[in-house]
């Protein structure tokens, strides 16, 4: 046991370091197989590899943290590895950004090989945001999504699902991005508010003119029909006739089609090959020929606009419908439009030859997955049932992009036959190996793309037990993200456990919200960006923690330094209380008394509801009224009251009254702290350190045990309100006439109040610093 004495300020940085180099040394979080204890398996989300830790991390993965710890605490044997995403598109576009080049402009195998040196640069860089922020994660049971564990086990899906007949290839109009070059999945779309014209537009039958409005003017050489409604009468004679579509040199056809909205624009539809979904929708529905136009890259082919941008075109073609006065009005517009969530630009549908799981005849199936979860909060549900109802395409799972997991296939142009390799091949790169055809033994065609990232990240489950033998089975007892990768993560690795097991992947998933400022969502353009790594610096990872346990689960913060500062705050005050109370607990042995006095009881009751309450909150992912009744109940119950009223005991009470007071604030501190522990792991392992781990012989307040009381006195609890009610009201009087709080005064209370209190009138008179108290009207006299 240290000597209160020699007890030095608590200096946070060098502190939260210490710890941080103590439990990785000491093995605190590493996960033991071999152990009995309940097991609590966390399905933990690996960050893409794009930068380093963002304040949207810090804030969400503090709250799983907070999670994981208790369950330590509660005893149980906790998995929770720490993976990180490094195949996708972000990854690969961070490396172009780092080494300043274009995988479109490098041989494939250079690229990734490239990609694979810079992974291994800056990953460890990358995790130790992580492990500076406090996450206990078992970081020596580690995973990349590019690892050959992880393409053996993403190529092992496909094959499965191959072989179900759940995977197709099709050429078919898919979501395309012209920025990134590859073909996206639905869940990859947001939809961004954008400027835009509405033009109207002139185009002829028979010699008249027809009026359509559009904001995608370049498509006119796209164009492939014009739709009226039927019910529309202004229009009701131009069916089955053909229109002429300006600027370009031909015609086609107007269809009767109820698609057409009579209120929007002037009611006629131009529909192309494509605009968006609907046109898709409408040239399958009724046959028609597309006029594909668009490029991979985002220019057009068509004749005098060939190699010109989409935008660049929409200009030029705009301009020269005004020079042939074939424009009648312009609206300026905002509306929806829908962007690639990895780089913001818009997307466009392009006819390419993609592989799709089949998810569309599931739903049904699926929702009934997301409902034997228990969701936290549980309105999210509401958001993933909302999803798939919403659902029109199967899952896109293919990408035309150099970087990721090869998608292990080969097909015999000859004979139309798709190869596929053993498993003991797995992981393999069809590039790289050569097949033959087993029925007319011609060189098989090796598939050029690769897997989406969602693929494999959808197998995280299964990836994290592959650390362990397999071990863990599903479903894990929680998987923890925020709530935009509802849509991606969360249904993808249900549809996964589903399709390949029939079961769901976890028991519980907790999902947390956004980090705002100022009510507005960061973004780098704003310049409202919080660097996680700079409020460290300043204030440490526990005030950062103790901010990151302000919201309930799934609500978005604001981020505001005061916030901060009083996580600082409460740290400070931890330091000093304990440090008070363990120099008075120099020559105690830990032992519990005999007996208690009456406030000792009145705050080990207190004590015994709140480690209830908190237990019942942390596992229930309440952890922000598990934070607000502890720092409550450590800076009124045990601070403002309960250690003043403890003094004279401790400093001159009689032997069984002091090791009344000494057992009661030795077991509060003990308690509190652990009770912070999930939250502000430093300052709480500093202080456990200068007594208990002694005491408990326990090399970490992170693996001892959760505490645990029974105190129950009705009475003690009624009489110490009664004791606090009082004393408040001593302080207010004092106070008001501007008198220190030790001001010696005589005190009147009343013949039933002197009655309740009189096992705890010695505690009381020190505390208020009472000559005497009489019986009668209540009364406070100042002596001094």
């Amino acid at each position: 046991m240290q000597d209160m004495k020699e007890m030095q300020d608590y200096v946070i940085f060098e502190a939260e370091k210490k710890w941080q180099e103590y439990w990785e040394k000491q093995g605190i979080y590493k996960f033991n197989n071999k152990k009995k204890d309940k097991l609590f398996s966390v399905d933990n989300p690996p960050p893409t590899v794009s930068g380093k830790m963002h304040i949207g991390h810090a804030f969400s993965y503090s709250q799983q943290d907070f999670i994981a710890r208790f369950r330590r605490m509660k005893q149980e044997n906790v998995f929770y590895p720490f993976g990180t995403d490094d195949n996708g598109l972000p990854t690969e576009r961070m490396v172009e950004k780092l080494n300043n080049v274009k995988s479109a402009s490098m041989d494939m195998a250079e690229f990734i090989e490239l990609c694979l040196k810079t992974l291994k640069k800056i990953t460890p860089e990358f995790i130790q945001d992580w492990k500076k922020l406090g996450v206990s994660a078992d970081y020596s049971l580690g995973y990349s999504t590019i690892d050959k564990k992880c393409q053996q086990l993403s190529q092992k899906s496909f094959i499965e699902l191959f072989r179900k007949n759940l995977v197709y290839k099709r050429e078919f109009p898919t979501i395309w991005c012209p920025e990134c070059r590859t073909a996206i999945a639905q869940a990859e779309l947001e939809d961004k508010q954008r400027d835009s014209l509405f033009s109207t537009i002139k185009f002829k039958v028979e010699g008249r003119d027809l009026l359509i409005s559009t904001t995608r003017p370049e498509l006119l050489p796209a164009c492939v029909a014009v739709f009226v409604n039927p019910a529309d009468k202004r229009y009701k004679n131009l069916a089955g006739k053909k229109a002429k579509v300006p600027l370009v040199d031909f015609e086609v056809p107007v269809i009767a089609d109820k698609s057409a909205d009579m209120a929007k624009g002037t009611g006629v539809l131009m529909v192309c090959s494509y605009g968006d979904r609907f046109d898709v929708e409408a040239i399958q529905r009724h046959k028609l020929e597309p006029r594909l136009i668009l490029n991979r890259d985002g220019t057009l082919s068509y004749n005098q606009y060939a190699g010109l941008r989409i935008k660049e075109a929409r200009k030029k073609i705009l301009e020269e419908l005004k020079q042939k006065n074939l424009i009648t009005e312009e609206q300026h517009i905002i509306h929806a439009v829908n962007v690639h969530d990895k780089c913001g630009t818009e997307i466009e549908f392009l006819t390419t030859e993609q592989w799709f799981i089949k998810i569309l005849d599931k739903k049904e199936e699926l929702i009934e997955q997301g409902r034997k979860i228990k969701w936290h909060p549980g309105f999210m549900l509401k958001r993933y049932e909302g999803w798939i109802n919403g659902l029109e395409w199967d899952w896109s799972i293919s990408r035309d992009r150099h970087f990721g997991v090869p998608i292990p296939v080969w097909e015999c142009k000859k004979c139309k036959t798709i190869i596929l390799p053993d498993e003991k091949e797995l992981p393999i790169n069809p590039l790289q190996t050569q097949k033959k055809c087993d029925k007319c033994n011609s060189v098989a065609e090796p598939e050029k793309k690769v897997l989406d990232t969602w693929a494999t990240s959808s197998l995280t489950p299964q990836i994290a037990s592959s650390l362990v033998r397999d071990i863990i089975k599903l479903p894990f007892s929680l998987r923890p993200q925020a709530h935009d990768i509802i849509r991606t993560w969360a249904f993808y690795t249900i549809t996964k456990s589903y399709l390949h097991e029939k079961q769901i992947p976890w028991k519980d998933i907790m999902i947390s919200g956004f980090v705002t400022l100022k009510g507005e969502k960061m973004s780098k353009s704003k310049g409202n960006v919080i660097q996680p790594q700079e409020v460290i610096e300043k204030y440490g990872a526990d005030s950062l923690r103790f901010w990151a346990a302000g919201s309930k689960l799934g609500e978005d913060l604001d981020y505001q330094e005061k916030d901060i500062i009083t996580g600082r705050k409460l740290i400070t005050k931890l330091w000093n209380a304990s440090k008070f109370t363990l120099m008075n607990l120099q020559d105690y042995k830990a032992e519990k008394p005999a007996k208690l006095e009456v406030m000792d009881k009145w705050i080990l009751c207190k004590l015994t509801r709140l480690v209830r309450n908190c237990t019942t909150f942390f596992e229930g992912y309440e952890y922000s009224k598990a934070r607000a009744e502890t720092e409550n109940f450590f800076w009124h119950d045990f601070c403002d009251n309960y250690l003043e009223i403890s003094k004279r005991r401790i400093y001159q009470g009689t032997k069984q009254e002091k090791l009344s007071a000494q057992y009661a604030i030795y077991t509060s501190l003990l308690s509190v702290i652990k009770l912070f522990a999930p939250i502000m792991p430093h300052i709480t392992e500093e202080i456990y350190h200068l007594r208990f781990a002694e005491d408990e012989r326990c090399k970490s307040i992170h693996i001892s045990r959760w505490p645990e009381l029974s105190m129950d006195d009705k009475s003690a609890l009624e009489i110490g309100d009664l004791f606090i009610e009082t004393l408040a009201a001593v302080r207010q009087f004092k106070a008001s006439n501007k008198k220190s709080l030790k001001a010696l005064i005589s005190l009147t209370l009343e013949q039933e109040k002197v009655s309740k209190l009189k096992d705890s009138l010695g505690d009381f008179k020190a505390v208020v610093n009472a000559k005497e108290i009489k019986e009668g009207k209540f009364s406070i006299s100042l002596l001094e």
